[in-house]
């Protein structure tokens, strides 16, 4: 785990990701006074639960920022970030050991449902962590979506995560908050050097990524350092905010003083590292191509999906899925009037039709931006349809920064903090309008925000603190799935029908991924193999589908926790409305789903299946 907030956009990525790397600062036992055995019931299961956020949370000083709780008690985190070395990495793996312990030894008997719920979630996600970091390398998701083996590439590590951190979460209203900036500032060049550490580490052991991931991951590093030089992003945001806020004191000469200064010369370091593994790269993309790199994989798989899928079976269902999807497809395509050649054909065909296509130019990026907010108002109109219990929807939608651009997807996002104070995030990929289409974006919208990723995050940030910080792959990426789904279900594509099929695309694309990532992993399909089955097969933007499928070989796995998670949804629903004939309703249902907050797949089951036997009375 050496990166606690992977990107430090929402608290789905800040704290889905607390294992990408939370390491933080040292605990030599639990440290809440609860200790196990003295309390039961329902008030020691309670008390347990927040002694294990309070010792997760001190491991991720950044997780309390971006969800608004480092104030009181925890005020100290706001000038801290995470240990990102090899002892930091020890520290985790201690408490986790120490408090699935606490978990397992718990007398769970006479626990009402949700508090059983919430142990559950505990032990899978702190189990499987654990499973990980038995592994020889890599950098471990505790309960959360991103893990992968590379320390740091072209969508990983501090030079990435810290800057935006600092600017989209890290707040600046006093001058208590602005020297607690200069504090993080001051702290990030130890947790580069940690992160080079390990870096170098990794590659005593032959674990270097592809030659192409470390080409992107150069020229990244050598935009950041460049910015630094210059004081840049890092002093500009402190100046902007403590002048919008007049607070008095030089701050650009502070903070100034440190990027310019100790934060370059560690970032060149760092980069030094990267080039001398260059040379020893090869261009294979997956991980049977790297030492132990199968097992990796195998629990890479476990963890995104947490399923016991192998990865045949995921590869077989992508191609099973893709085929059902595009039957669905065809008929559309050929009212729209494209008749000849396949699905994937046609797709690209209509990529290019200039009717669906935003000018590539600042004004056509101001579209694209006003052209969401035209959606989500539409979907925030037909929420009361779908859900009993309703959340706000805060979320602000901002392009993400330009030394990240190249590397990223075409968007990402997630709820706040938890007292809405900090909005919930959709990031837009603004590199070029090329990333997005009118019959693209309405989806991707619906994904991203509302009712995907910042809607489903608001319920989780109504419950426990550890779950709230507990996040799962599959169910994350699957209920925003199911969020595109809902829309067209609620007729948002009845007078716009090429919308529909962009929703379509979009789960194609997810059929996709099963077969890319497998593909690449456990089949050894190059890079270029990767990018062409896109096209050819969902007539996917190779711009788009060049950094996913990059973004596979850096997080093996992550891209199948999508389609798994969506088709379990739908299975689960399906149950329900069979069970339940006359009784169902699907308010009901989607209320079971969301608010019963993110949990591995086998107790979402369960979670429908106590629904279920509630409705039945």
């Amino acid at each position: 785990m050496s990166n606690p907030l992977s990107t430090p956009l929402s608290r789905r990525h800040t704290l889905a990701s607390l294992g990408a790397g939370a390491a933080g600062i040292a605990l030599a036992a639990p440290t809440s006074a609860f200790q196990g055995g003295a309390a039961t019931g329902a008030k020691g299961a309670d008390a347990l639960l927040a002694s294990i956020a309070d010792n997760l949370l001190a491991l991720s000083p950044e997780s309390a920022t971006s969800l608004g709780i480092d104030i009181g008690a925890r005020a100290a985190e706001r000038g801290k970030l995470s240990d990102r070395s090899a002892a930091g990495q020890k520290t985790v793996v201690d408490t986790l050991k120490a408090d699935v312990a606490r978990v397992r030894a718990f007398d769970k008997a006479g626990l009402d449902h949700k508090t059983r719920t919430s142990l559950a979630v505990v032990e899978s996600a702190y189990g499987v962590a654990l499973d990980g970091f038995a592994l020889p390398y890599g950098d471990v998701a505790v309960g959360g979506w991103r893990n992968t083996p590379y320390v740091v590439i072209q969508n990983v590590g501090a030079y990435l995560d810290v800057p935006k951190f600092l600017d989209s979460d890290h707040p600046v209203k006093t001058s208590a908050d602005a020297e607690a900036y200069v504090a993080r500032l001051n702290a990030f060049p130890g947790v580069l050097d940690g992160e080079t550490e390990r870096l170098k580490a990794a590659g005593a052991q032959g674990l270097i990524a592809p030659g192409f991931l470390i080409d992107k991951a150069v020229k990244q590093m050598e935009a950041t350092i460049a910015d630094a030089m210059a004081g840049g992003s890092m002093v500009e945001s402190l100046v902007r905010r403590t002048g919008e806020k007049d607070i008095a004191g030089d701050w650009s000469a502070r903070a100034g003083k440190v990027v310019q200064g100790p934060v370059t010369a560690a970032l060149k370091r760092q980069l030094a590292e990267l080039k001398a593994q260059r040379p020893k790269a090869t261009m294979d993309a997956g991980m049977w191509a790297r030492p132990g790199g199968d097992e990796f994989y195998g629990w890479a798989l476990r963890a995104s999906t947490t399923t016991r899928m192998t990865a045949e079976e995921v590869h077989q269902m992508g191609l099973q899925e893709l085929a059902q999807l595009q039957g669905r497809m065809e008929p559309i395509l050929k009212r729209l009037g494209y008749t000849g050649g396949s699905v994937g054909d046609r797709m690209n065909a209509l990529a290019k039709d200039p009717r669906f296509k935003f000018p590539d130019n600042d004004a056509g990026r101001d579209e694209i931006r006003a052209y969401i907010q035209t959606w989500l108002g539409k979907i925030r109109a037909q929420l009361p349809r779908a859900f009993r219990t309703l959340v706000k929807g805060n979320v602000e939608v901002k392009r993400l920064p330009l030394a990240e651009e190249p590397g990223a997807p075409a968007a990402y996002g997630g709820a706040g903090s938890i007292d809405g104070s900090v909005p919930g995030k959709f990031w837009i990929n603004l590199h070029t309008t090329e990333l997005h289409s009118k019959y693209s974006l309405p989806d991707l919208a619906m994904h991203e925000a509302i009712p995907g990723h910042v809607w489903q995050g608001e319920y989780a940030n109504q419950q426990p603190l550890i779950r709230t910080m507990l996040a799962f792959n599959a169910y994350s990426e699957g209920w925003a799935l199911y969020a595109e789904q809902l829309a067209d279900e609620l007729g948002l594509y009845d007078d716009f029908e090429v919308g529909r099929l962009g929703y379509l695309q979009s789960l194609a694309f997810r059929a996709c991924r099963l077969v890319v990532d497998t593909g690449l992993h456990a089949k050894r399909w190059t890079r270029e193999q990767g990018v062409a089955f896109f096209v050819k097969e969902n007539g996917s933007n190779p711009l788009e589908v060049a950094s996913e499928v990059d973004r596979y070989c850096s997080w093996p796995g992550q891209a199948c926790g999508y389609k798994v998670g969506h088709s379990e949804i739908v299975r689960q629903r399906g149950l329900a409305q069979k069970a339940l004939g006359q009784r169902y309703d699907l308010r009901d249902f989607n209320d079971v789903v969301v608010k019963g907050g993110n949990v591995p797949l086998d107790v979402l089951a369960q979670n429908v299946a106590e629904y279920v036997a509630g409705a039945k009375g």
